[in-house]
């Protein structure tokens, strides 16, 4: 078969533009795919990791933070019951005798500590005696916080409160 030059011009050029195709498709296009599915993958990594840098410093920060509750918790007196803690306190900020109820619990958890909650009623009390009690039991260096607190208007008298207040502090097991 004879072609003229002008359509061998064009059969060439097909050719070229069929082997340029084919050169895409098969080679240059997978290449690219393949740099950027790593690149995603390098990213993913990389942000993994630093993930696990981050979790690595909160959970040094925690383990710390545990070495100084364990300390303060060696240093407070033998015997030390949050109860008779928080009934000291209601008699230092005369706030004993509205005591309405106190129920201890104590909760069985897994780790070297366990949490000891007290809850009790407060009844016509003012604020000034409730600050006062609260200023007394919301200690750090006994390790005594307030979980929950729940405030309302007493009924009886005006001006006073009645507050219902959930204390926890920690205690190691085998103490």
């Amino acid at each position: 078969m004879k072609l003229a030059k002008r359509e061998k011009f064009f059969v060439s050029l097909g050719a070229i533009f069929i082997a340029i195709f084919f050169l895409f498709q098969l080679l240059i296009f997978p290449f690219f795919e393949s740099r950027r599915r790593i690149q995603r993958g390098i990213r993913a990594k990389k942000d993994g990791l630093e993930e696990i840098v981050r979790l690595s410093t909160e959970y040094h920060r925690y383990q710390k933070g545990s070495q100084g509750i364990k300390q303060i918790l060696a240093r407070r007196k033998k015997g030390f019951t949050l109860f008779s803690f928080l009934e000291k306190a209601a008699g230092d900020a005369g706030v004993k005798a509205h005591i309405k109820y106190m129920k201890p619990s104590i909760s069985t958890g897994t780790g070297p500590y366990k949490e000891s909650l007290v809850e009790m009623k407060l009844e016509a009390i003012t604020s000034e005696q409730l600050i006062g009690y609260l200023y007394r039991i919301e200690s750090p260096d006994s390790v005594v916080s307030i979980k929950r607190i729940s405030i309302n208007e007493t009924k009886k008298k005006s001006d006073y409160l009645d507050a219902i207040l959930q204390v926890l502090t920690f205690q190691q097991i085998g103490n």
